[in-house]
């Protein structure tokens, strides 16, 4: 029975990206993918937001990302449909501009509009329903393009890549010897898991507890349309953030041991992309239920996000689409979970990103140069030993 160097657990960007990285040194790795039409990469909405940083750290892994993004479809011999878009964040016709634009801590502060320049940049917008707006560049690519992208390079670099679900990780005393699928067994040296939402259940199973936690993100998906989208529209106060810190505290921790929880209540960020192709994504709930498989009233969801974006973009509301919903990770602090975990030989973390399609590739590239051998400091911070 063969044995790779490592094993890779995860059907979107971040699994695709650390494989193609870590082949890139020369080890021998196979991709474990499964159900990737249904995850977070799916339906991404595709943005880089590399304006963002708000820490030497975050401001550098932004800088690092937006240049990789930048040259990444002739790396891969790819198309990842990577542009820059005005950025569009909305204030509420019932807030404070100034109070909201406390934007300028980030390391390109975005720019305070008035209700008519932000409705000359975005003619679709409701002029009635917005206080004013903030703008700033933003980058963007077709997310599954880019992972299909990796993949195929990843492969030319010896790579394999196998589609089958993880139902257990192979461990013998404090040691992971690889995972098991619904009908074979794979042997590693290390074994690494970039499955998104289903990471703490996978880990849990195997007696490794970890602070990595998720949400149900449900957005519409639309087909080609003619109604032309100029920017990326987003609220300027995302409460995805305050919903992930406050899911995310200690004391609730007991709560995410048990499958039917919620340890708080939905919340929506009404803002919408549209692709190249014409498509649209429209969006988001996020909810907090501790049962990965949650089922979920699509019906009612779906009303809610079209009435909550119609208020904002009224000429999008009734469009044909469908509704999605798919897991993401996220930690208690923002930043991503990278490295061994609690001390359990040869298994390792990647999860939990916030701003995943810019960090994930410096830190895929970081991490597969300190699989080698080589110190990271920033590898070193983003440890889950931190929390």
């Amino acid at each position: 029975m063969k044995t790779y160097d490592w094993i890779v657990v995860g059907g979107g960007i971040t699994g695709a990206t650390l494989s193609y990285e870590l082949a890139k040194k020369g080890f021998s790795v196979l991709l474990i993918q499964h159900a990737a039409s249904q995850n977070a990469t799916r339906y991404s909405y595709g943005g880089l937001a590399y304006w963002s940083g708000t820490t030497d750290l975050t401001r550098q892994l932004c800088a690092e990302g937006i240049e990789i993004h930048r040259n990444l479809s002739e790396e891969l011999d790819s198309d990842t449909e990577f542009r820059e878009l005005d950025l569009i964040l909305t204030i509420a016709a019932d807030d404070n501009p100034e109070q909201v634009a406390a934007y300028a801590r980030f390391a390109i502060p975005p720019r305070l509009l008035s209700v008519e320049e932000a409705c000359e940049m975005e003619p679709l917008l409701n002029k009635d329903a917005i206080a004013s707006a903030l703008t700033v560049r933003h980058g963007h690519i077709e997310a599954e393009k880019t992972t299909s992208g990796y993949i195929q390079a990843f492969r030319r670099f010896g790579g394999e890549v196998l589609c089958d679900r993880v139902v257990q990780l192979n461990r013998e005393g404090e040691k992971i010897l690889g995972v098991k699928t619904a009908t074979e067994t794979y042997h590693a040296a290390n074994t690494i898991i970039c499955a998104g939402g289903f990471s703490r259940a996978l880990l849990k199973a195997a007696n490794i507890p970890i602070r990595l936690y998720f949400t149900h993100a449900e957005l519409i998906e639309t087909e080609p349309v003619d109604i032309h989208l100029r920017t990326l529209v987003m609220p300027a106060d995302t409460t995805r953030f305050q919903l992930e810190a406050e899911a995310s505290k200690p004391e609730l921790d007991h709560l995410w041991n048990q499958p039917n929880n919620e340890p708080m209540p939905p919340i929506l960020d009404a803002g919408a992309i549209q692709f190249k192709d014409g498509s649209l994504r429209i969006g988001q709930i996020s909810r907090v239920l501790t049962d990965p498989n949650a089922k979920i009233d699509g019906v009612e969801s779906e009303a809610n996000l079209r009435a909550a974006v119609g208020k904002v973009l009224p000429a999008i509301e009734k469009l044909p689409g469908k509704w999605h919903h798919c897991l993401v990770a996220f930690s208690s602090d923002r930043l991503p979970l990278i490295g061994a975990i609690n001390n359990v030989e040869g298994i390792y973390i990647f999860s939990g990103f916030s701003n995943p399609l810019v960090f994930v590739p410096p830190l895929a590239k970081r991490f597969a140069s300190w699989a080698t051998g080589q110190d990271d400091h920033i590898i070193a911070q983003l440890s889950p030993q931190r929390l």
